[in-house]
Parts: structure tokens; C-alpha cells; sequence
């Protein structure tokens, strides 16, 4: 059972964090409207509680009138009730707001993230996105929420100021004048926390990025002693963070105490000279306890009405950053013309650096420089623009989703998501049990794959094999996760599957069985591996040596070997001019 419904949330008007907000509100059009009149009713009947106070005094105990007193007592019930009943629907809309509008955001920064693919990181920092996800949502659903409340307290304060005006006009120009004064004050002290709230926002993505880069390298970092320098990197990034913290800390401390004195101070004003008009005859004992009413009401509801001004301030600068994420578009281009299954088996060429793949063939390429691997494999998957052609098509004029299932890239950096360890493996999902799992050969496949990379001894491993719960791989070694990888690359089972060091933290044994197998389990389909390990380049039906970014030298492993050139990337052997 889902607490929210799917709604297709749309497009939402972009340009600037506050359209964004009003565009979250018109999306909960109905709660939003029902929230807000909820609170104006709520705060209305706590208004003229006062009121009817100072009324049951007068009327009833000052004329010693018993049912005019119960009378006064029953309205005093009878408002708190309606209080009561609309201060819960108020809340229950409140809250429908919040999650709801946070829903919604998530729900368009996970499919501007999923629109963006590969291109997402390379435009954005994973700091950033964690930042949005874990805290900017959670203010701009706060906001929302706020509304009701705020505007509630916005509409009694102006209801009470025309009552208390008409009661006693000096009264009333003291709270017509002191309101607004203390809010102005406080709104100039709002603008300053604005500017340091969006620093501190800055200071903490870059804090997050950086967090991201330890845990990412902890492997590498302890195996090479570079704890102490990125442990003080990190410190004197946090200190910043905690710079700027107590920089916003301080502003807030001023609209803290601006929000709780001003209304102070307004309250001992009209208490004291409401105390001189009843001391002058000039106002009955019950009104001036109305007024002290009206007065402690009105402090309440200006803290009230300043908090969602607080709020929406902080859900501008969360909305900046969630605007900026959705106006990022695709750089990628997608054509239309048909990839089928026999369009996918043509050759798949590179002109810039002159590689082919050949349909069919488990192709291995060595590179002399690491970074080329990455840059011809994503050339190769089309995850940046180039001239690469399929069966001499470019791949630019096939739609884009059809490439990214006929072409397969896997990097080192490949990562498992969390979940069932079964339904990481397969793409379809069915690998995590059900009616289907060997009723369609999914068991079959699976074993064959994990077969193929070696990763038996993984699963056994795990209390409950594949039904095992994994939180995004952390629990596995390098060596494990490339293997589950290259698992789950062998189930989605591609036209063309590019692999780049699949198994560059593996032990020589384990790197040997997987070379063996995997040209034939991948007989018939296009294999590329880049590598400079000569395992798996003399397992390779062809080999190319790539040198500066352009193709030197084919042929198989053994006859590269004479070639110095080769020797030079695959064995390290120096050479010398």
C-alpha cells in the first residue's frame, strides 16, 4: 500500500525557486487551499477566545449574571472545539503538503537523474545530488506545510488589529503599528540569514563531495598510508563548514531573539496601557483581560507568521539547487531510425582512433594510457558524441535507448544498487525468486553467468545466497564486485558488451578462469575488453594495441609480443631509444 499516489507530476515551471514552489502548490491545489482555510479558522476561533472571555467577565461575573456567565462559557467551549476540529484537519492538509511536495521532487529529480544517465555525474557532483536528496527536499516540504499555520496567523493578526482598533483605536494604532514594526525588523534579519544560508549550503555539498571521495577510495587510501592527508583535508573542509554554521547560528540567534522580544515588548505596552484606561475608567476589567488576550495571541501568531517566513526562505535557497538540477538537459542527441536485432550485429567502428569490432568476436585492446580506455569506451556506448558507426550507420542517428540495449558498457567503477542480491543480478528482476525464475531458464542463465564469472564461492557465501539483502555492494571486496558485475553484465546478456578491467582486482587463478570462459559464453555476440593484462589478451580472438588515442597494431597476443610497443604496455618491459 503506497501513502501517495503516482501522479504524473508534469513539468514544473522552472526559471526561478520561487515559480518552483508555486508550481509544487498548484500541483496540491485542493490541500493547500483546504490547509490554509483550516488554519484561518483555527487561528480565528483562538482569536476571539479573548474576546469572549472579557465578554463573560463584563457580563457575567462584574453583573453578577449566572446565565449570561454560562452563556459566555458555552461560546468559550464552543470555540475551542471548532479550534480543536480544525486545528487536526489543518494539520492532517499540513502534512499531506509536505510529503507530498517532497514526493514530488523526488520524484522529478530521480527521473531528470535517470534522463541524464551517465552524463550526470560528469555535470554534477554526487555531493550535490545526495545534498538534494537528504536535506533540500526535506525543506521545501517543510515550507509547504508551514503555509497553513503562517497564513492562519497572517489573517488573525490582521482580524485582531480591526477589533482591538474598534475597542479602544489607542489600543489598536499601538498593535497596527507595533505588528508591522517587529516583522519588518525581523524580515531585514530573514534577508541576511538568506545570503549566509545559501554559503553554508555551498560549503556543505563541497563537504558531502568530499566525504563521497574518502569512502569511495578507503580501499586505496589505506593501502597506500593517505589516511592522515585527506583525514586533514576533510578536517579543514568541515571546519569551514562549522565557520559558516556558526555564521548562520549567529543570524538566527538575532531573528530568534527578535521574533521572541519585539512581540515582548509589544505585549507590556498594551498591558500597561490598557492597566491606565481601567484605572481611569476609560475600560471595563473584562476588556482589558481581552486585550492582554489579544496581545499574548498576536506575540504567538507573529513568531508564527516570521517561522514560515523562515521557512520559505529556506526552501528558496533548497529550491535553487533543485531548480538548477532540472533544468540540466540531455547533451546527447537521439535519432530515429530502427535498431533491430540485425543492425546490432553489423561492425562496430570508431573512425577517430580507427578501432573495429567486428560482429561476433571476442576483441581485447590494450592502451597505453589509461584515461583512452575510458574516453574509446564511452565513444564505443555512445555516452559522449563521436563519429562511431554501427554496421556504417553513425550512432547518432539510432535512438538512444536502443543503443544503450544493444551496447552494454561496464566500467570499474560499476556499481551494485541495494536489494536482493538475485535481483541485482538479473536486469528483469526475476532472479530474486517467483513463479518464473525456472520456469523461463533465469536459473539456468544465472548459474551459467555466475559460472562464467567465477562468483559461485560469493553467493555461498551469503547466509541467504541469493535472497541475501545488500546495501549497494559495500559488504563485498573489489574483487567481489567486479565479479558480481561482470555477472550481472553476462545476464542483461547485450549485442555488443564492453567491459574496461573487469578484472583488475582479481588474483591471477580466478582472472584465468574467467578468460577461459568468457568467449564462449559470449560465442556469437561482440565482445570488447579493455585490458592490459596478458591473460585475457591471449584468450582474445583479436587484439589491438592503442597508442595516443589511435590504433598501432592487430593481431593475437603472441605475435603482438614481438612488436616492442606492445611489450612496453602489456609487460612493462622499458624500452629504450
Amino acid at each position: 500500500m503506497r501513502p501517495f499516489p503516482e501522479p504524473d507530476p508534469g513539468e514544473p515551471a522552472l526559471g526561478s525557486p520561487g515559480r518552483y514552489l508555486l508550481w509544487l502548490v498548484s500541483a496540491h491545489r485542493a490541500s493547500a487551499v483546504l490547509a490554509v482555510g483550516y488554519g484561518v479558522l483555527c487561528t480565528l476561533a483562538q482569536a476571539f477566545v479573548p474576546a469572549a472571555i472579557g465578554r463573560g467577565i463584563d457580563r457575567g461575573l462584574v453583573a453578577a449574571d449566572r446565565g449570561a456567565l454560562v452563556a459566555w462559557c458555552a461560546v468559550v467551549l464552543g470555540l475551542g472545539l471548532t479550534q480543536a476540529v480544525t486545528g487536526t484537519l489543518r494539520d492532517r492538509c499540513s502534512v499531506t503538503n509536505r510529503f507530498g511536495a517532497g514526493y514530488r521532487t523526488m520524484q522529478l529529480v530521480t527521473r531528470k537523474a535517470a534522463r541524464l544517465g551517465a552524463e550526470l555525474p560528469r555535470r554534477v557532483s554526487a555531493g550535490t545530488v545526495v545534498s538534494v536528496g537528504a536535506t533540500d527536499i526535506t525543506r521545501i516540504g517543510a515550507a509547504l506545510e508551514s503555509t497553513a499555520r503562517g497564513g492562519g496567523a497572517v489573517v488573525s493578526v490582521a482580524v485582531v488589529a480591526g477589533v482591538m482598533l474598534t475597542a479602544s483605536w489607542q489600543l489598536g494604532l499601538v498593535a497596527l503599528v507595533g505588528v508591522p514594526l517587529s516583522a519588518a525588523v525581523v524580515a531585514a534579519l530573514m534577508r541576511l540569514l538568506h545570503a549566509r544560508q545559501h554559503e553554508l549550503r555551498k560549503e556543505q555539498g563541497a563537504l558531502a563531495d568530499l566525504a563521497v571521495d574518502i569512502v569511495d577510495g578507503l580501499r586505496v587510501l589505506r593501502g597506500i598510508g593517505g589516511e592522515r592527508v585527506f583525514a586533514d583535508r576533510y578536517r579543514e573542509r568541515s571546519q569551514r563548514v562549522r565557520h559558516e554554521g556558526v555564521r548562520v547560528a549567529g543570524v538566527e540567534s538575532g531573528v530568534a531573539a527578535g521574533r521572541l522580544l519585539l512581540p515582548g515588548l509589544l505585549v507590556a505596552v498594551i498591558v500597561w496601557l490598557g492597566a491606565h484606561f481601567v484605572g481611569t475608567g476609560r475600560m471595563s476589567p473584562g476588556a482589558l483581560v481581552a486585550f492582554y488576550g489579544y496581545a499574548v495571541f498576536l506575540a504567538e501568531q507573529l513568531r508564527r507568521a516570521t517561522s514560515m517566513v523562515d521557512q520559505l526562505t529556506r526552501a528558496l535557497v533548497a529550491a535553487r539547487m533543485v531548480t538548477d538540477l532540472l533544468a540540466m538537459e540531455p547533451g546527447l542527441g537521439s535519432g530515429d531510425r530502427d535498431l533491430d536485432a540485425e543492425a546490432a550485429r553489423g561492425t562496430l567502428r570508431d573512425p577517430g582512433s580507427g578501432l573495429e569490432i567486428p560482429p561476433g568476436r571476442f576483441v581485447a585492446v590494450a592502451c597505453d594510457r589509461p584515461d583512452d580506455m575510458l574516453l574509446l569506451a564511452d565513444r564505443l556506448g555512445r555516452y559522449v558524441d563521436s563519429p562511431v558507426t554501427l554496421g556504417g550507420t553513425p550512432l547518432a542517428e539510432f535512438p538512444l535507448d536502443e543503443v544503450r540495449r544493444r551496447i552494454l558498457v561496464v566500467d570499474h567503477d560499476a556499481r551494485l544498487f541495494s536489494g536482493g542480491l538475485g535481483s541485482q543480478l538479473d536486469p528483469h528482476g526475476r532472479a530474486g525468486g517467483g513463479a518464473d525464475f525456472t520456469a523461463d531458464g533465469t536459473a539456468d542463465r544465472l548459474r551459467r553467468a555466475l559460472d562464467t564469472a567465477s562468483a559461485h564461492d560469493v553467493v555461498e557465501a551469503l547466509p541467504e545466497g541469493l535472497g541475501q539483502e545488500i546495501s549497494g555492494g559495500r559488504e563485498f571486496s573489489g574483487g567481489q564486485r567486479q565479479r558480481l558485475n561482470l555477472v550481472r553484465a553476462l545476464m542483461a546478456d547485450p549485442d555488443t558488451l564492453v567491459l574496461v578491467e573487469p578484472t583488475s582486482a582479481l588474483d591471477a587463478h580466478t582472472e584465468a578462469r574467467i578468460a577461459e570462459r568468457l568467449g564462449a559464453h559470449r560465442r556469437g555476440r561482440s565482445t570488447v575488453v579493455f585490458t592490459t593484462s596478458p591473460i585475457l589478451l591471449d584468450r582474445a580472438d583479436h587484439v589491438v594495441l592503442v597508442e595516443e588515442g589511435t590504433v598501432v597494431a592487430e593481431g593475437r597476443h603472441g605475435e603482438l609480443l614481438a612488436d616492442a610497443r606492445y611489450r612496453a604496455v602489456v609487460t612493462r618491459e622499458v624500452t629504450t631509444a
